[in-house]
């Protein structure tokens, strides 16, 4: 208890499912968060409930973040920890696509190949599509470290939430690949860039969790649970402590890591 106690942080797209976890555990531990979310009701609903404070801003929209941290100041004079969460599967809202998914996932799990109309390639990926992937994660993880690091007092802390796909890669999410091994990338050079302040800047990059990007491949999951040596998919509680850890003085001594809590998945590829 009490790891975070006095601490201020920003975490991004935080109104539900890992950030708002985050958040949770971060109060816990005794920080003061500001939630951010696209939907400004969205994050202040997640902000009432854990005592915090809600900022809007579309993290991909130079301008838009710039207008968050215009609000942040407002607010406070520092930003001790920044967890930069906010991200897209690239399918939302599209009904055509995630039906496509599930199809191919129910194919996988039965064993067979998927029909070629299901593949998912990379003639189908559009440059709206391409461009919309780079810039939520990377372009918002670079524009929201950009805002912060002025407000940042030594012995700060910059967390950015890759995902084991950055680091194994997998056919059919070329650009969520993409975008997350360079968010990995990213975080070194920054924690060079960073480490004679004394401000830690690392990554976690999650395995397969129970999250809202992972239900259309619910097919999949008992799968993915048996290839995971220790049997389970991860849940949301698996990477809000990691979290807590990094930004915590536990972690002093650690930068330009990246953590992956992924329940022993990677070994078994």
């Amino acid at each position: 208890m009490n790891r975070l106690e006095g601490r201020i942080a920003l975490i991004t797209g935080a109104a539900r499912g890992l950030g708002a976890r985050i958040a949770e555990r971060f109060v816990e531990e005794g920080a003061d968060v500001i939630v951010n979310d696209l939907s400004l009701s969205a994050a202040e609903k997640t902000a009432r409930r854990l005592g915090g404070r809600a900022v809007a801003a579309d993290v991909s929209d130079p301008a838009s973040v710039a207008a968050m941290f215009e609000s942040v100041r407002t607010m406070t004079d520092r930003i001790d920890i920044l967890v930069n969460n906010a991200g897209i599967s690239g399918i939302e809202g599209d009904n055509d696509a995630q039906e496509r998914i599930r199809l191919r996932a129910e194919a996988m799990a039965r064993g067979e190949e998927p029909p070629e109309e299901l593949d998912g390639g990379i003639a189908e990926v559009t440059d709206e599509k391409w461009r919309r992937m780079l810039a939520v994660h990377m372009d918002g993880t670079f524009y929201c470290c950009r805002g912060t690091v002025p407000l940042m007092p030594d012995a700060g802390a910059i967390i950015n939430l890759g995902s084991i796909m950055g680091t194994f890669g997998r056919g059919g999410g070329l650009a969520y690949c993409a975008a997350k091994a360079g968010i990995l990338g990213f975080t070194r050079a920054l924690a060079h860039e960073l480490a004679p302040r004394n401000i830690r800047v690392n990554a976690i990059a999650p395995g397969w969790i129970h999250t809202d990007m992972t239900d259309p491949l619910a097919p999949l999951h008992p799968m993915l649970e048996m290839q995971t040596p220790m049997g389970r998919m991860g849940e949301p509680d698996d990477i809000a402590w990691c979290a807590v850890y990094l930004a915590s003085q536990e972690a002093g001594f650690v930068t330009g890591q990246t953590l992956s809590p992924n329940g022993g998945w990677y070994m078994s590829q």
